[in-house]
């Protein structure tokens, strides 16, 4: 049986900049605090330690790391949280240098408690230890390792005993896209509706409808801010934000008063070709700016490739169906999440592991086979789009100038979104019988070209316009 990779596995609500530098680790904290919790040892503790290794050092601070772990071991959860608390609960930790645990546990906590090494561990490039001591000897040690998209694992995990004491008998058990691919046919369903099915055993039908209105109303609400908010992103760069004035161009004397009526605004707006480019670009822009400024985005698959699913969705929403609602929202989101797990399980989402080809030609995959299937594609032409859009993001390297999620991430999901609604009408023009290159070969070469890649491409800022552009030169 195959691994079954929820939706809601794929697009989870978070904080920026990274769901593996930020997202993960920030888990992995809470995941240690509770396990101690489980154990006598939460109780004898009066220190904390933590060792950050390879990827998580070396892009850590730009990643804003050493924050989630802070706000991780408080206990705080990323999907709920308060952004406005965020800043006031890392602020007491730096100004009273002790974490303060649920129940009124209180442990010194200093500014070289957590350790940044940048050698690698031989499990994953995201490595993670956190220590517990008492009356300085060690009595707890765990490592975890972020691989990509907010998903945590330890080195010793039985993954396989894992996925068999959770298979519910899923009815469509999916693990290439070929499997997809002849499902759909067998059942004359689209993607979808088989997606669908299958996370039917795990959540009943309403609870799959809130959580995938929740999805999208975090993601409106991302771009919604991300428009209506101007000036320069945290971290050094000194980097404008510029949806805000590409917004104020495009809508315009349009009135609105919050981000439904903003729908209907935008929807009345010219769309000529430059302006849907703008719109889109806009869209893509707005989220990955509030992910900079570690807002709350979704995942999809990761933080630093947020933008580009939102932006399409909202491209079909207010350019291509103006009388789309709901429906048309949770097919999209089915769609993507389904062609995100299986890009999860034969290659990578993690950009420390596979480049940058592992999130926004991901994401860019994703978002084109869930606008093919809205715009009236086969499920096999919504695979033909998914491979499109990723066969031309294969290579991407992963090179943050300063470790921000900033240059050249921000743009790249516009420019991912762009090739999402490209590679869309480019498959809905196509044959799929015709097709030299299925969607799970361009898989496996993105996996194959991940391997190949020199390590300073892969979110290290050790390579390309890391090392060739510095905070000096900004």
């Amino acid at each position: 049986m195959s691994q079954f990779i929820s939706v809601f596995d794929m697009l989870k609500i978070g904080i920026g900049p990274s769901s593996s530098h930020t997202l993960g680790p920030w888990r992995a904290a809470q995941q240690w605090v509770q396990k101690l919790r489980e154990t006598t040892l939460f109780d004898k503790i009066d220190a904390v330690k933590v060792d950050l290794y390879g990827s998580l050092s070396l892009t850590g601070k730009g990643h804003a790391t050493d924050l989630a772990i802070l706000l991780g071991l408080s206990e705080a959860d990323p999907e709920y949280i308060p952004i406005e608390d965020i800043f006031t609960i890392v602020d007491r930790i730096s100004i009273q240098k002790e974490i303060y645990f649920k129940g009124g546990k209180i442990v010194p906590f200093y500014q070289d408690s957590i350790q940044f090494h940048k050698e690698f561990l031989p499990f994953h490039a995201n490595g993670v230890t956190f220590r517990g001591f008492l009356d300085g000897k060690e009595i707890s040690s765990e490592t975890y390792y972020s691989i990509g998209g907010g998903f945590i694992v330890q080195e010793d995990d039985n993954l396989e005993q894992e996925i068999e004491i959770n298979k519910k008998n899923f009815p469509y058990p999916i693990n290439r896209a070929k499997e997809l691919e002849l499902f759909c046919e067998q059942e004359n369903l689209l993607i979808s509706d088989i997606v669908f099915k299958n996370e039917l055993e795990i959540n009943d039908a309403k609870k799959i409808d809130v959580e995938l209105q929740r999805i999208w109303d975090t993601m409106l609400e991302c771009m919604y801010i991300g428009c209506h908010t101007e000036g320069k992103l945290p971290g050094g760069l000194n980097v404008k934000r510029r949806a805000f004035s590409t917004h104020q161009k495009l809508i315009k004397d349009t009135t609105y008063t919050n981000p439904k009526e903003w729908i209907s605004a935008i929807r009345s707006t010219e769309v000529k070709f430059r302006e849907i480019l703008k719109w889109v670009s806009c869209f893509a822009l707005s989220v990955n700016e509030v992910n900079a400024s570690l807002g709350r985005v979704v995942t999809a698959p990761t933080n630093g490739s947020a933008g580009v699913i939102p932006a399409v969705l909202m491209y079909y929403l207010v350019i291509e169906n103006h009388k789309a609602d709901f429906k048309e929202i949770k097919q999209f989101l089915l769609t993507a999440g389904e062609i995100g797990s299986i890009f999860k399980k034969n290659a990578t989402i993690s950009a420390a592991m596979g480049g940058c080809q592992a999130e926004i030609g991901v994401s860019s995959a994703m978002a084109a086979a869930a606008l093919t299937e809205l715009l009236g594609g086969t499920p096999a032409q919504s695979l033909v789009a998914a491979e499109i859009a990723m066969e031309h993001h294969l290579g991407l390297t992963c090179d943050p100038i300063g470790g921000l999620v900033q240059v050249p991430c921000i743009e790249r999901n516009s420019m991912g979104a762009i090739k999402a609604i490209n590679a869309a009408e480019m498959a809905l023009e196509t044959d799929p019988k015709e097709v030299k290159v299925p969607l799970d070969k361009v898989i496996d070469t993105m996996w194959e070209t991940a391997k190949d890649m020199h390590k300073n491409y892969k979110e290290t800022s050790e390579g390309g316009l890391a090392i060739h552009v510095g905070l000096a030169d900004c």
